[in-house]
């Protein structure tokens, strides 16, 4: 019941951030060539939110198999050893969450340290930025849920998505959505 809470958090909050980085991209383009007039600060404030778009959304896209990959060589390898690979690389995939969230705390203290502010927004700059610490920490999170799950034999393997596979579906007229389609 959490779990689903959760993730419907992360998915308002995703499409809360897509919903109002459109809405400030309109604005400013209705203010710039029907009013002849700028907002300063909606460049910066843009790109913060796609920041946090990115970054939270990589969480979001190893849950719901959305990331590429080529897995031809695993799918040959038999269950076991599709397995075993996946439990190495759902390994790997941790200890690089690990290695690039240490590298943005660091880089987060630092820029706190330093106290400026953001370029047209009156807040300082590590404020925006503490969405990579936050990212890196969700990413690794959802690694070691698909680790345990892959070692525990709840799963087979990493999701990835398919899009081969989709675009057949689609070009065939199947009714499946293609993101149903990829899932075993």
């Amino acid at each position: 019941m959490v779990v689903k809470w959760l993730e419907r958090l992360e998915e308002g909050l995703l499409a809360f951030l897509l919903a109002v980085m459109t809405l400030i991209i309109f604005v400013q383009v209705v203010a710039r060539y029907v009013f002849n007039y700028s907002f300063t600060w909606a460049l910066e404030s843009v790109t913060y939110l796609f920041a946090g778009l990115i970054f939270l959304g990589m969480a979001y896209g190893v849950r719901v198999g959305a990331h590429i990959g080529i897995d031809l060589l695993v799918k040959s390898l038999g269950p076991l050893g599709a397995r075993i690979v996946g439990a190495i690389a759902a390994a790997l995939c941790v200890l690089y969450s690990g290695i690039v969230l240490f590298g943005s705390v660091l880089y987060v203290e630092k820029i706190h340290s330093i106290g400026i502010l953001a370029q047209d927004l009156p807040i300082k700059q590590w404020i925006p930025r503490l969405v990579l610490p936050i990212g890196f920490t969700l990413l690794g999170l959802r690694f070691v849920e698909i680790f345990f799950r892959i070692v525990t034999g709840r799963e087979k393997g990493l999701h990835l998505a398919n899009e081969a596979a989709d675009a057949l579906k689609m070009n065939l007229g199947d009714p499946t959505p293609p993101d149903e389609a990829g899932k075993p």
